[in-house]
This record gives structure tokens, C-alpha cells and sequence, in this order.
């Protein structure tokens, strides 16, 4: 299976690129950073010997050569710019990058329907942040007060994290949580309870120190449960994930949306 990995040069991308290059039935043939225009894949990650592919720095150059799936780990302004693109030249795609909204994802899905190809799109590919989410779904469906919590680095350009964003969909998804009191009917900044999405309040922080913290806190009188994930320095952890969803996206016509389906049901 030939792949290409936009934003090779990245945190994760660079991990997901020595994942498809280290494996016996995916083959790296193209990549994409803007950053490393014309170097080696080898020489810019530091391999040691080269590998023979090239970086491009735009998609119509990094999908001029055969790609059967274009894996996405650039930046939220040009992700669904690239998936749109690659739907349109018949590549299937699996997302990375975080910071797409639903709207987004339902536009994608149209696009992938209409041109038969598949898309696997995930705000999280970690399989331990998967189960996270997992089990959180399942706590959704039986307390009815919950909301989300993230933590995430200073500079973090998208808020919330694609993580926290995917589980308040899903969770909103299973049921609208239950406000003792309701946002409107509050005094003094209503924005410190956090933003609205799909009728769960989410909470970011930014600062220093944290790589990402992703939790789900539900309440109930005289207890409460939290289901927390808590990311390390390396971005190895999601390059498993990745790699399965690449393993799979040819196998699905239109949008999946998140790893869990892919674990939990049975959608190839």
C-alpha cells in the first residue's frame, strides 16, 4: 500500500512516516512539508541514509505520483483543504490533524461518498486516548451531568484539542447533559463556563508543562467519576493507530469518524 504523509517533518507526522517505513506491507512514496522543499525523507529526519522520497511542499505535487492513502498531520487552516483535494483525485485519507469541526467532517463525508473513496478522520489515533473515549460513551449513557476538560501546551493553535472536541460530539451524541442551572440564567462571565459543543461544556487550558489532558468528569449527588488520558512528550503513541486506520480506509466508502470505530465496531 503506497502512502504519503503530509507534514512529514512534524511531531507526529516524522513518527508516522518512520511507522510506514519500518513496516513490511506499507511503503512510503511521497511526502509533503513546506519546511523541507526538496530534501530527502531520510536526510530530514535525520535517519541516517536516504530513502529515496522526495518532500514536496504542496499536495498537487505530493499526489502527482500513485498514493493509494494520503495521511494528514499538517495544520488546521489547510487539512480540509488537502482531504477535499485528495477525495477529488481518488486517494483515500486518514486525518490527524485536529481542529476540524462537524460541519467539516460532514462536508468531507459528502465528498468521499460521492467519489467512492474512504476517510477515516480521528481527533485522536492513541489507542489508550481511544479507550478513554470509550469508556466515557459508556458512562455517558447512564449519568446524566458530565463535561469535558482539556489541558494542552501554551502554543496550541486550535481550541479545544481535536481530542476534546471529538468526545464532546460524541458525548452530546449519546445524550445532552442535564445544567442544574443554565448558562444564560448565570451572573457575572458567562465564559467561564466553558464553550458549547453539541450541548456538553468544554474547558481548555494552554500553559506550560502539558502535552495534552484530555478528561471527562461526570457528577452524581455525593459522588463523581473522571475518565482521564494524559499524553507523554512522544508522539509514538499514535503512530499504531495511524497505521491501522491507513491499513483500513481502503476497505470503507465515505467517513469514519474516530478510532473507536474501527476498534469497537465492525465497519470493514
Amino acid at each position: 500500500m503506497k502512502i504519503c504523509v503530509a507534514g512529514v517533518t512534524g511531531w507526529t507526522g516524522s513518527e508516522v512516516a518512520r511507522g510506514v517505513m519500518a513496516s513490511s506491507d506499507l511503503q512510503l512514496t511521497s511526502a509533503m512539508a513546506r519546511s523541507a522543499k526538496g530534501r530527502d525523507v531520510g536526510d530530514a529526519l535525520g535517519m541516517g541514509q536516504p530513502s529515496g522520497v522526495i518532500i514536496c511542499d504542496n499536495i498537487r505535487d505530493a499526489l502527482s505520483s500513485q498514493v493509494d492513502v494520503f495521511i494528514d498531520y499538517t495544520q488546521t487552516q489547510s487539512v480540509k483543504e488537502h482531504a477535499i483535494f485528495a477525495i477529488s483525485q481518488g486517494v483515500n485519507v486518514v486525518i490527524g490533524t485536529s481542529g476540524l469541526a462537524a460541519a467539516d467532517y460532514d462536508e468531507i463525508a459528502l465528498r468521499a461518498e460521492e467519489k467512492g473513496v474512504g476517510v477515516i478522520g480521528g481527533g485522536n489515533f492513541s489507542l489508550t486516548a481511544t479507550m478513554m473515549q470509550h469508556l466515557a460513551l459508556i458512562a455517558a449513557q447512564h449519568i446524566p451531568q458530565f463535561e469535558v476538560l482539556e489541558h494542552a501546551w501554551a502554543e496550541k493553535e486550535d481550541v479545544p484539542s481535536g481530542t476534546a472536541r471529538e468526545l464532546a460530539e460524541k458525548l452530546g451524541d449519546v445524550q445532552k447533559p442535564q445544567q442544574a442551572r443554565p448558562i444564560n440564567s448565570l451572573h457575572g462571565p458567562r465564559e467561564t463556563r466553558g464553550a458549547t459543543i453539541n450541548g456538553v461544556q468544554v474547558h481548555c487550558v494552554r500553559m506550560p508543562g502539558f502535552t495534552l489532558r484530555c478528561e471527562a468528569v461526570f457528577g452524581m449527588k455525593g459522588e463523581n467519576l473522571t475518565i482521564r488520558h494524559e499524553a507523554g512528550q512522544s508522539a509514538e503513541p499514535y503512530v499504531a493507530g495511524t497505521l491501522l486506520a491507513a491499513r483500513k480506509v481502503a476497505k470503507i466508502t465515505g467517513l469514519v469518524r474516530g478510532l473507536d470505530e474501527l476498534l469497537f465496531k465492525d465497519v470493514t
